[in-house]
């Protein structure tokens, strides 16, 4: 998205077979963990998402192993993020890694890793 300085990535797996309910539910918990790390280690970052309209990307990842990658490119970069993982307690097993939220953080940055990624 052209315009945002700053913005969140939310990379969810599709190869669960998850409900709409299940992915809204997961994709907020990534939303909120990655924003709260980036909130407390980047509050320039933060407060400008905030101000900025707290931009935000769905797109999909086919495998844990796919978000796993994705995470430690993330991490390489230093850029705030959050793996989610399942309790267990409605569709999926305890543990199931669901999906990985990245940013806030700048565009640029984060680009480098979700880039490519097709939308949700």
């Amino acid at each position: 998205m052209s315009g945002f300085k700053y913005k969140q990535v939310i990379i969810l797996r599709v190869d669960l077979g998850m409900s709409e309910g299940k992915i809204a539910a997961q994709a907020g918990h990534a939303a909120v963990s990655a924003a709260e790390k980036a909130r407390k280690k980047n509050p320039h970052w933060w407060s400008t998402w905030m101000k900025e309209g707290q931009c935000k990307i769905a797109v999909k990842a086919r495998s844990k192993q796919e978000l796993l990658e994705l995470e430690k490119k993330a991490k390489k970069l230093k850029l705030p993020s959050a793996l989610i993982t399942d309790m267990g307690l409605t569709e999926l097993p305890p543990g199931t890694v669901t999906c990985l939220g990245i940013g806030p953080a700048p565009s640029n940055q984060v680009d480098k890793i979700t880039g490519t990624l097709n939308l949700f």
